[in-house]
């Protein structure tokens, strides 16, 4: 199997994107595709043995759209040039311009005569050259018509077309222009509204370099961004973006980091530090090595993303798409009866002209599209509508202790040795034993033993053990450090008994050491309180999850000291499997569950709630397990994320119940005669134009919390 990003120009509404997305599964040998609308392109899996990248190109311009050269997912290139689309999107607005222009003309000369002062005029006009300005106007919407006809296929415009060649077959010229003129603004309306959903994905590519300074045996050039490998050196400075994900090698700068987290505060970078494509050196300037490219850096996937989290449609847009799919045939049977028992021709062309379809397909995706966008730019990102959806049922709320509601930065607080031991040497032995541990509580001993400047040893031989702690051999010496899961059976805690539930009480973490077999000493380490998480938890609360727990792998005494000011149910004592239990329970018992993790121990239990937060940072693990990414370590944004949701599908049901009762009100007025042709084509275009207001509304979402 083979995954192919097909850039698509000429997509102008729902409908061609459904349609292009039925011709591809049509191909043998194609899995799956993908056609999205606002991020213009075609995410198409296929059998290479059964289909070929340029059978898929001919499908898609066999539909009547054009397709520029084909990127592979992953290349580093930009999947679509942009000159051509720009060319094309000229092109279109020019003549849909020139098209609008006239239209008025008619459109006044029509109005003018139902007032009685064009009478004379349009007399005069042949009727001849009434029709020719009609077909001259509306080629463009006609031959697209044909076009699909000749495939058996069926869009609103047919419908309209049809009702334009029934006003010309009854001698009424002026309102088949009239019925024309507004097909042209319905289509550039539909046309706005989906560019204005892409401008924020447009402005998010913008972000990305598309050259940038390598050195290059020993000489400095300008190359192509997708021309760099890992491991050249990248220049970067004063006022230009970072091309490339890299290390800094030497030098000092400021970065404005808004592109990749939303946060607008500087950042300082020095060797050894991290930089990320798209970030803005302000001050001072570096030399990097460079680690990922193009759409493999942290800011590449960020945007691939947000592209492709139209594909991620929510059960409110398929129940949408499917009844686009079989209200054009209601409308054409509705408009048959009225012929048949009325006998009323202009009626039933105002019924085939007032409906409106696009409207129905139109009402999710502009909003999802225009709030994915909109949170992209504040470091949310969110992967589709159907997250939105289902974070708006969720009732019960689970979060992580380490990393999450703290900053995962902990630092040792207490250092009690027993028997033989000093507290150096225990230190000492415990850094060496937690050198090539990952857990905070192992960094922050080595941290301890740096500041110190003592110089852990390299252990002969180390083991991590899930959910206890680490075992490393040193000096031949068995050195065993974790929770109380790692005492062995009948280890001698006695001595340490009230100095363990004294620090435990006030809330500290507590690393048991064992040597050999016996304790020889504990530390306590204590993590600090994220400022902002009890604000975000009280809007949390206020945006109807009303039940938050604290899971946390600390003991009783611990995790109440913490959970108790937050005012937190909590569960303690955990392993990492036990967090997936716990999910799983309560949605067997009917909850809806928002799991907020790190992105890195808790990544199954965010793939097994319903909607899965990380506080990754914008780590690789985050980004694959979690529904939802924060690309800065910030509880405002997990707040603001259930918030952008309930707006977003309150803009959704207001659009589908408008365009709900704009076609009910308008297919009854036309088919009892009570709206005539001219009025119901102006009509038409309004449900367009009230989708596109009510979901800017996503558009200019308020800004994030770090306001």
């Amino acid at each position: 199997m083979q995954i192919l990003e097909l850039p698509v120009a000429g997509m102008d509404c729902a409908a061609c994107a459904r349609k292009a997305q039925r011709a591809l599964m049509k191909v043998p040998g194609v899995q799956s595709a993908d056609v999205l609308l606002n991020a213009e392109k075609a995410v198409i899996m296929f059998d290479t043995g059964m289909a070929t990248a340029g059978a898929l190109r001919a499908t898609i311009e066999k539909v009547g759209f054009s397709v520029p050269q084909p990127t592979p997912v992953g290349d580093g290139a930009d999947a679509t040039p942009r000159h051509v689309l720009e060319a094309k999107t000229l092109q279109r607005q020019l003549f849909t311009t020139l098209g609008i222009l006239f239209g008025a003309i008619l459109f006044v000369v029509v109005i003018g005569e139902g007032l009685g002062v064009f009478d004379q005029l349009t007399a005069r006009v042949p009727w001849w050259a009434g029709v020719l300005a009609v077909v001259a106007f509306g080629y463009p919407v006609f031959a697209g018509v044909l076009r699909c006809a000749l495939r058996r296929e069926v869009t609103s415009h047919t419908l309209m077309t049809v009702g334009a060649i029934a006003a010309l077959a009854i001698g009424q010229w002026a309102t088949a222009a009239i019925v024309v003129f507004f097909m042209r603004v319905g289509e550039f309306t539909e046309r706005f509204t989906s560019e204005r959903a892409r401008r924020l994905l447009k402005e998010l590519t913008a972000l990305a370099p598309q050259t940038a300074r390598v050195l290059r045996d020993g000489v400095e050039r300008e190359v192509a961004v997708e021309t760099i490998s890992p491991g050249e050196v990248v220049i970067v400075r004063p006022g230009e973006r970072v091309p490339v994900d890299g290390v800094v090698l030497e030098g000092q700068a400021t970065f404005d980091q808004a592109a990749i987290t939303g946060e607008s505060m500087p950042v300082e970078a020095e060797p050894g530090d991290k930089v990320y494509a798209a970030t803005l050196a302000k001050l001072g300037h570096v030399k990097l090595r460079a680690e990922r490219i193009g759409r493999d850096t942290t800011f590449g996937r960020a945007v691939q993303l947000v592209e492709d989290a139209e594909a991620n449609r929510g059960k409110v847009q398929r129940v949408a798409d499917r009844f686009s799919a079989w209200y054009l045939p209601v409308v054409a049977s509705i408009a048959l009866l009225t012929w048949l028992l009325s006998g009323n021709i202009l009626a039933t062309v105002a019924v085939l002209v007032v409906a409106c379809s696009c409207s129905f397909a139109l009402a999710t995706p502009i909003a999802m599209m225009a709030s994915v966008g909109a949170a992209a730019r504040q470091g949310l990102l969110i992967k589709g509508g159907r997250v939105i959806e289902a974070l708006v049922g969720c009732d019960v709320m689970l979060v992580d202790k380490t990393g999450t509601l703290t900053t995962g930065r902990p630092r040792v607080t207490d250092v009690v040795p027993l028997g033989e031991w000093n507290e150096a040497a225990l230190l000492c032995l415990a850094a060496t034993a937690e050198r090539h541990s990952e857990h905070p509580l192992a960094e922050a001993v080595r941290r301890l033993a740096e500041e110190r400047t003592m110089a852990p040893d390299e252990p002969a031989r180390f083991e991590s053990l899930p959910g206890r702690g680490v075992r490393a051999v040193i000096d031949g010496r068995t050195v065993e450090i974790g929770n109380r899961r790692m005492l062995p059976a009948g280890a001698e805690v006695d001595a340490v008994a009230g100095i363990a539930e004294r620090l435990e009480a006030e809330g500290k973490s507590l690393l048991f050491m064992v040597v050999d077999g016996q304790l020889a000493g504990l530390f306590a380490a204590q993590d600090t309180l994220r400022a902002e998480v009890a604000d975000a938890l009280v809007a949390v609360r206020a945006a109807g999850i009303g039940r938050i727990e604290l899971l946390t792998g600390d003991n009783e005494r611990t995790a109440a000291a913490l959970a108790a000011p937050l005012g937190l149910g909590y569960r303690a004592g955990l392993l990492p499997e036990d967090k997936i239990r716990i999910v799983r329970e309560l949605q067997q018992r009917g909850h809806r569950v928002v799991m907020v993790g790190d992105g890195v121990n808790d990544a199954p239990a965010l793939a097994q709630a319903d909607v899965g937060i990380a506080m990754g940072g914008g780590t690789d693990v985050a980004m694959e397990a979690a529904h939802i990414v924060l690309m800065r370590e910030d509880w405002r944004l997990v707040a603001e994320s259930v918030h952008i949701a309930r707006r977003t599908m309150g803009v959704v049901r207001t659009n589908i119940g408008f365009t709900a009762l704009y076609n009910l009100v308008g297919l009854s007025l036309a088919a009892f005669g009570l709206l005539p042709p001219i009025y119901a084509a102006a009509l038409q275009s309004i449900p367009d134009i009230g989708i596109l207001a009510n979901s800017s509304r996503l558009i200019r979402n308020r800004k994030a919390a770090n306001d």
